[in-house]
């Protein structure tokens, strides 16, 4: 099955398409820069979309759904955010047949219709704090393109929350940066780094943008969440004002963050292998998949009853899939599972039946360690969870050693640039826009993030060696 999957060695983004079309994650639309989500690919969004839409609730959040269609003076309101979106804005003039009075923009993000909205909804600090989230598509017009990753249009969660007080408000931020941590570790077991963007790629009109970085397999970084401080920018554009305790007139202070099926394509390309995908078992359309193997109608009758007992033994806590398919050989439909990346599969034959017992095979190893044998009894459902937590596991730690091994802390410019030719640079940065840009033009690496956990103490630029109070991590970028 995965000889039609190019080598990761050879050509990385070639393996990554590769796989994005083999497993049926997604295909090409016939419009450039789209991509239709498959249903193997779909149910993948859909357990992202569970494992976060959990802990926004746990955190008292709400979902809703504003309108895609937003008025173009909306957008234009904020004079920060206009220049950040211009470019990418795809905008409707027509409808109905008709010039429309006032061109409509497909949202590229929500910030502006949903500040209209809070603007009548927000009256008293009884109101506050709001905390809505919804579920969505957007339209950014994107120059290059591949699947989840960058897409004209793509699904995603956007945040929007309006608070009293600054304090709270940027609270908020920082909470919601560590949902998205604790999400990419726990479900997706990709370990991220969190912490600040620079001035000049924080998101257009906010005070401060966070955001998480993985590394890929390719040594790239790939921005994985975002969390974004708006102060009272979008409140005076739109006039969000409410009366505090004191029956004084005050503007609100907003929050926005978000994860997109930018997701998916790290999971893709923080676990896959040459024969395809591995899945997190958290996230996994199928966690286990039960191949029965018999030659006839003979053997066929007790193994499926011994698939019948091991998919009882399970319960309904796993996602299950029984590969009954009779006009494909079990060695055919093995291969086929390793390469949509199913974490566990479990084989049942003849002679298993006859001595008691399943094969469980895991993904995420090779050779001999892969297999054992478990016997088909009561604690079957107890040593397949164990087995399943064992995968999510070793993912996660496989993915934080790797990202370790290719991360250094170089002594000078030349170390720095050899280091973000092959992973990330935890540097010394001054904070000097034009630092940044020079290492960009240099290097094609640029600043990830001022990471929110520093070690004490301080040191010289990596670029210009004058005077520095922080460490960045730089790497070359998605």
């Amino acid at each position: 099955m995965a000889e039609g999957i190019t080598p990761r060695s050879e050509d990385y983004s070639r393996w990554y398409t590769d796989v994005i079309k083999k497993t049926d994650l997604a295909d090409y639309a016939p419009v450039k820069g789209c991509m239709v989500i498959k249903p193997y690919g779909f149910t993948l969004w859909e357990n992202i979309k569970e494992g976060l839409d959990t802990r926004f609730k746990a955190t008292g959040h709400v979902n809703a759904y504003f309108p895609l269609l937003i008025p173009l003076s909306f957008i234009q309101k904020e004079s920060e955010h206009v220049a950040g979106f211009s470019p990418e804005l795809a905008v409707v003039t027509h409808g109905g047949g008709k010039e429309l009075e006032e061109p409509l923009v497909v949202r590229p993000t929500s910030e502006t219709i949903i500040g209209h909205m809070y603007a009548d909804w927000i009256q008293s600090y009884r109101d506050l704090p709001l905390l809505i989230n919804q579920w969505a598509n957007v339209v950014r017009w994107e120059m290059r393109t591949r699947p989840f990753l960058r897409t004209t249009e793509f699904l995603w969660q956007e945040g929007h929350t309006a608070h009293a007080s600054a304090e709270e408000a940027r609270e908020e931020t920082l909470r919601m940066l560590d949902v998205y941590v604790d999400f990419a570790v726990n479900d997706a077991a990709i370990p991220v780094i969190a912490g600040q963007k620079s001035e000049s790629d924080k998101f257009a009109g906010a005070v401060t943008s966070y955001t998480i970085e993985a590394m890929m397999g390719d040594y790239k970084a790939l921005q994985s969440g975002t969390s974004h401080f708006l102060g009272q920018n979008f409140a005076r554009a739109f006039d969000i004002q409410f009366l505090d305790e004191n029956n004084e007139l005050q503007y609100v202070w907003t929050t926005s963050w978000g994860v997109s099926t930018r997701m998916v394509g790290a999971v893709v390309m923080a676990h896959g292998d040459d024969q395809g995908l591995i899945l997190p078992p958290k996230l996994a359309p199928y966690q286990v998949v039960i191949v029965p193997i018999w030659k006839d109608e003979e053997q066929r009758t007790p193994v499926f009853e011994a698939v019948e007992r091991t998919r009882a033994a399970l319960g309904e806590g796993i996602r299950v899939r029984v590969d009954d398919r009779d006009a494909y050989s079990p060695g055919w439909k093995f291969n086929e599972w390793e390469m949509r990346g199913v974490p566990l599969r479990v084989e049942i034959g003849p002679r298993d039946v006859e001595q008691g017992h399943v094969v469980l095979a895991r993904r995420d190893l090779e050779g001999s360690a892969r297999k054992q044998t478990v016997p088909l009894a009561d604690g079957l459902g107890t040593a397949v969870r164990e087995t399943l937590d064992a995968v999510q596991d070793n993912l996660y730690r496989r993915a934080l050693a790797f990202r370790e091994e290719h991360t250094r802390d170089p002594d000078d410019y030349e170390g720095f640039k050899e280091a973000v030719s092959q992973g990330f640079a935890y540097s010394w940065w001054c904070g000097d826009p034009e630092c940044e840009a020079q290492i960009k033009a240099e290097t094609t690496a640029s600043l990830r993030c001022i990471p929110l956990e520093q070690e004490p103490g301080a040191g010289r630029c990596i670029q210009c060696g004058n005077a520095a109070e922080e460490r960045a991590v730089f790497g070359r970028a998605y």
